[in-house]
């Protein structure tokens, strides 16, 4: 693995950088490659009454800044550049000529939907969209890095490996899988075609800090933690049935370990990265630990189907399969597969816990905050 970088002053353009991973991301490049770095420009959106700037501060200015960015933050604001996304399409606004910047693409549209409905909108904000910013930025680019997801191979089983581009994969569980795969076969057709360097890197679920303080901390609270907050929600005397797969599992990563491998390789020759866990947490005693952490326990993990055909046993239930179970019962049921890991060790071991104990605590910590997303 080389550093492509050799340690010349860097431009960089982050999108998502008020999200989950975007904001970690920004904080680590900070963090680690402060005296390296030229600008970062921030390409935000507006959200509600907050400008974009407005929301860049009050990332930086939060209590779950790290340590270096609450010491430094006026000389971290000094390298930001905060562009309204509005202008996202059009770099020749706030880019001069000749300029050639890192591009992190790390927003991403994530709806789990299956509805046929939805299939127009998903691949127009991933896909077309992805296009469209490559497109754009062509005479900008030193390098174009991809964050995707670890799941846009689709439910293919067995051991993964890194390239995604060169195998079949499996049968994509949604629309959303099928949006972010498609954007990395342009990416590395328009990548070659255009002789620009593309690095597609891809977390599987995020979870809170497991290295970094406050452990266990996450801006934003999705997938197995909604799955937490339904059943946080929804006491009731009602029982409920839950399909699952016994021997598939649950791949959670880390948001602050994620965030230090994209910082340790964006800059380097590697092409494709899956930024995943190891080892995946049983699916039967991961469903158990969170509906035990949040008091939940008039359930039963059968790998029957549960559907309106056959009838639903409890209001309860039928909510559930009408809502989120929609969206996660396709991973729960998903084949049996664990990811190489080879690549991803060699780049930055994984931390070591124990994964149900780190689940426990991820959800007890979501629980503390009632389940709140950031306001940035």
């Amino acid at each position: 693995m080389q550093n492509n970088m050799q340690n010349k002053p860097m431009n960089i353009i982050l999108t998502g950088a008020t999200g989950t991973l975007g904001s970690k991301v920004l904080h680590t490049l900070f963090e680690t490659k402060f005296n390296e770095i030229n600008t970062v420009y921030l390409l935000v959106r507006k959200k509600g009454q907050m400008s974009p700037n407005e929301r860049v501060i009050n990332m930086l200015e939060s209590e779950f800044a790290p340590e270096f960015i609450q010491k430094k933050r006026k000389d971290v604001l000094a390298k930001i550049k905060v562009i309204d996304a509005t202008a996202i399409l059009n770099p020749e606004l706030y880019l001069t000529k000749g300029e050639l910047c890192y591009f992190i693409h790390s927003a991403g549209y994530v709806n789990l939907s299956v509805d046929e409905v939805n299939k127009e909108e998903i691949f127009k904000e991933n896909y077309h969209f992805t296009k469209s910013i490559f497109n754009t930025y062509e005479k900008f680019l030193k390098k174009f890095i991809y964050i995707s997801t670890a799941f846009s191979i689709g439910d293919l089983g067995g051991l993964i490996g890194d390239d995604y581009i060169e195998i079949e994969g499996g049968a994509y569980r949604n629309f959303y899988e099928a949006s972010k795969h498609a954007s990395e076969k342009f990416l590395t057709e328009a990548g070659k075609e255009k002789n620009i360097p593309i690095q597609i890197l891809r977390p599987s679920v995020l979870g809170g800090n497991a290295m970094d303080s406050p452990s266990f901390f996450i801006s934003k609270y999705m997938v197995f933690y909604l799955f937490a907050k339904f059943f946080h929600n929804n006491a009731s005397n009602d029982h409920i049935r839950i399909t699952a797969n016994k021997d598939s599992g649950l791949n959670i990563i880390p948001t602050d370990y994620a965030a230090k491998v994209i910082v340790s390789v964006f800059n380097t020759d590697v092409k494709q990265l899956n930024i995943v866990h190891s080892k995946a947490t049983d699916v039967t005693s991961g469903i158990s630990k969170i509906l035990d952490t949040v008091g939940f326990n008039k359930y039963n993990i059968t790998q029957d189907i549960v559907s309106k055909t056959i009838g639903f046993e409890s209001k309860l239930e039928q909510y559930y399969y009408e809502t989120i179970g929609v969206h996660l019962n396709p991973y729960l049921t998903s084949k049996p597969y664990e990811w190489d890991t080879s690549l991803l060790e060699s780049i930055l071991p994984i931390p070591k816990y124990d994964l149900e104990q780190y689940l426990e605590n991820t959800v007890k910590f979501a629980k503390l905050k009632n389940f709140r997303n950031q306001k940035w």
